[in-house]
């Protein structure tokens, strides 16, 4: 029997009862829960007028949005009383928003989000911190080292191939995910959102997902059409989709013949939500 999967937590929220829901592909959580949770007030609405009032900056982010900063929206959600329509904002609106809260249950958040800003600063300046901790983060959560390596591997030549990409003619993150598409269909015969319900996920990283073997096909497909962008100078969505395909089918073909040799499927549904990722490996 299939677990059901929780989806009224957040991590910074853990315990506290945060309502949420997706929305164009992202998660958005009920304004009220949040200044509730963090605040104690009987009425978060009136406490949130009121916030609005003292923050002119916040005021206008809620009512107009800014430059790629999505305003809230009304969103239904799940009441005891039914679906209602609720006053939702994405997380980079709830973290706006918990900056503005004067409270001092806030001030945990506050302080974890001016870590985490200082520390991008440090990767920025310094790229090398950023590999390490992500380095990290998968060792934290209990992946082998050697998956975390083939891992690593692959976020370095899928950054090679969305700089190809990027030179040679594809606009925005759009055209990224149709030529994603176009590879995962040809190397395992499903797109990357297909994939993702194969092995019975929601909005989690995919290849964080994947075994050794999975990955090392992701590989061989992107690491095939860079190369092939490359040696024809290929220019246009047009040309790119074609070497995408053409990518994708080298990797799709060599996942077929050791397929036949194994006697097994290489496309897995297995994931790491429930499992610790070194004994998935062994099966």
């Amino acid at each position: 029997m299939e677990e059901k999967v929780e989806t009224t937590k957040i991590a910074l929220f853990k315990g506290k009862k945060i309502r949420k829901t997706i929305h164009q592909n992202e998660w958005w959580f009920v304004i009220n829960d949040v200044i509730e949770s963090l605040t104690g007030s009987n009425d978060p609405a009136q406490y949130f007028k009121r916030l609005k009032e003292r923050d002119e900056e916040l005021a206008k982010l809620t009512d107009k949005g800014g430059v790629q900063f999505v305003p809230p929206l009304m969103l239904e959600m799940e009441t005891a009383g039914g679906k209602q329509k609720m006053y939702c904002w994405n997380t980079e609106g709830i973290f706006r928003l918990v900056q503005s809260i004067p409270s001092p249950k806030a001030e945990p958040f506050k302080r974890w989000l001016a870590k985490v800003g200082y520390e991008r600063v440090q990767e920025i300046e310094n790229p090398e911190l950023a590999t390490k901790r992500t380095r990290m983060i998968y060792k934290l959560k209990g992946y082998s080292d050697d998956w975390i390596e083939k891992r690593m591997r692959g976020i370095f030549i899928r950054e090679e191939l969305t700089d190809e990409w990027k030179n040679r003619g594809a606009e925005n993150q759009k055209n990224y995910e149709i030529l994603t598409a176009e590879i995962s269909k040809a190397t395992f015969g499903m797109t990357p959102s297909e994939y993702r319900k194969h092995k019975n996920l929601r909005r989690e990283n995919l290849r964080d997902h994947m075994d050794d073997l999975e990955l090392i096909f992701v590989m061989l497909g992107e690491r095939s059409t860079t190369e092939i962008h490359r040696t024809e100078d290929s220019k246009g969505m047009s040309k790119l989709k074609s070497d995408a395909v053409t990518g994708g089918d080298i990797a799709g073909g060599a996942r077929k013949k050791l397929e036949k040799r194994l006697g097994k499927s290489i496309v897995s549904k297995n994931n790491y939500l429930k499992n610790p990722e070194g004994k998935k490996l062994m099966k």
